[in-house]
């Protein structure tokens, strides 16, 4: 008896987890928790965050050149006849003596510490040093290009679903509208063509629900893929479709964009890395100054511990000078400044581009705020003109097609309101969007 209440114990709990598991999957998403999952998410952001570390790397391995490097060198070497070897600095037969051998194992060791290289390992690190900050820079612009994605696509769904509540309005409208005109044709009262026009707008009305059900449905498979769900996922989200004015002016909107653009300091970092290639081309016009100290041991034996064997270590200090090179560093050098004045006019065309970018944006979404007005007034007026329609044709003052004139109407004004509130935020995250800004 234990055991069946036990199992029966067991059961309901999985039962009541899988339930709560249901609802939380079927629970609209917010905005937030939309940009939050796709950050999390995104392949994108993920290859430019691990471009970052990348990065990293190769300004450590930049950072080695600053150290000495240490390399050895083993040999053995068999002879087909015993061969006189002489041997020179101390060894074990004293010095300058020889010996003949077949055998001849070498050990060579060296430590080399560059002290000088006109400038070059300096500017490849700072080189390599800019390059990190040039990726951190790169994964926040891929951050605010995922943003505005979700931010579009989120209203792009919420657009789809006041169109569909527009569509289904219309089609009740027209179907209501169709029974008035059925009983008025039975009793005699209108003819037969204001039925046969009444079934006719209600299977326009029915075909446009049926557009408007498929674009919902795609705006939906947009966003799972955007958030890397599956693509018949089911998705609903929280309803923030709303005027809210944008507080700042023009100037200030563009006062901002040239302040917060990662992109232009991605600019300005490819312009301070030009000038860096431009001191490693110059480099060359200096000589390379080292020291090097070396260490070599030889023997007839694999173990160097042989009868026959000779050490002897040396330390040298050496400078390279290439006296010429017909001018192939001066030419280094010079395509070097060009690609700086490359690097400079990127920058002022990208802030140029970014000022039109802000105006445009600015005034799309005054455009957006203007017809959302103009919109809203439409929606009472063309209310109103239904009401009206279908009073007087009650009393057969108007006619079915001013009825049906009068649905289209309100319908049309609906779709104009929402495509505009709907245009206005959407303008109002690109804008945000090209004044650099994060959402939240």
């Amino acid at each position: 008896m234990r055991m069946k209440w036990t199992v029966g114990f067991i059961l309901l709990v999985i039962l009541s987890g899988g339930s709560l598991l249901a609802q939380e999957s079927q629970q609209p998403l917010t905005l937030e928790e939309s940009i939050k999952i796709a950050l999390e998410r995104n392949l994108k952001l993920h290859s430019a965050t691990e471009g970052v570390v990348g990065s990293e790397f190769r300004r450590e391995a930049a950072k080695t050149d600053f150290l000495p490097k240490w390399t050895g060198q083993y040999s053995y070497t068999r002879y087909n006849r015993p061969t006189s070897v002489s041997l020179s600095g101390t060894s074990s037969l004293g010095t300058g003596t020889s010996r003949d051998s077949r055998d001849l194992s070498n050990f060579n060791t060296s430590i080399q510490q560059p002290l000088f290289s006109g400038g070059s390992i300096t500017s490849n690190y700072r080189l390599e040093k800019l390059g990190v900050d040039l990726s951190k820079t790169n994964v926040e612009v891929v951050k605010r290009d995922i943003v505005l994605q979700v931010r579009e696509g989120y209203f792009n769904i919420l657009r789809a679903e006041k169109f569909l509540n527009v569509a289904q309005q219309q089609v009740k409208q027209f179907e209501a509208q169709l029974e008035v005109t059925k009983a008025f044709f039975e009793v005699g009262i209108v003819p037969k063509n204001d039925l046969l026009q009444g079934e006719v707008k209600l299977a326009n009305a029915k075909q446009g629900l049926v557009r408007a059900e498929n674009d919902l449905a795609v705006a939906k498979s947009y966003f799972n893929i955007l958030l890397r769900r599956e693509i018949s996922a089911p998705l609903s989200v929280v309803d923030i479709l709303e005027y809210k004015p944008f507080p700042l002016r023009f100037e200030e909107s563009l006062e901002e964009a040239l302040q917060k653009r990662p992109e232009i300091k991605t600019a300005e970092l490819n312009i301070d890395q030009a000038k860096e290639n431009v001191k490693i081309a110059r480099s060359g016009f200096f000589p390379v100054i080292g020291l090097t100290g070396n260490y070599n041991k030889l023997s007839d034996e694999p173990d160097l511990m042989g009868d026959l064997r000779s050490e002897r270590w040396t330390v040298q200090a050496l400078a390279t000078f290439t006296l010429w090179d017909w001018r192939k560093t001066a030419y280094k050098v010079g395509e070097s400044k060009v690609k700086v004045t490359q690097a400079e006019d990127s920058k002022v065309q990208l802030i140029e581009g970014i000022i039109l970018e802000v105006k445009d944006d600015y005034l799309n979404m005054l455009v957006a705020e203007k017809n959302l007005g103009v919109a809203e007034k439409a929606i009472e007026q063309a209310e109103e003109n239904l009401r009206m329609n279908e009073e007087r044709y009650k009393y057969q003052v108007a006619t079915a097609t001013d009825v049906l004139d009068a649905v289209t109407l309100l319908a049309q004004a609906r779709v104009n309101y929402y495509s505009a509130l709907s245009d206005f935020n959407i303008a109002k995250a690109r804008l945000e969007r090209a004044m650099g800004r994060m959402y939240p």
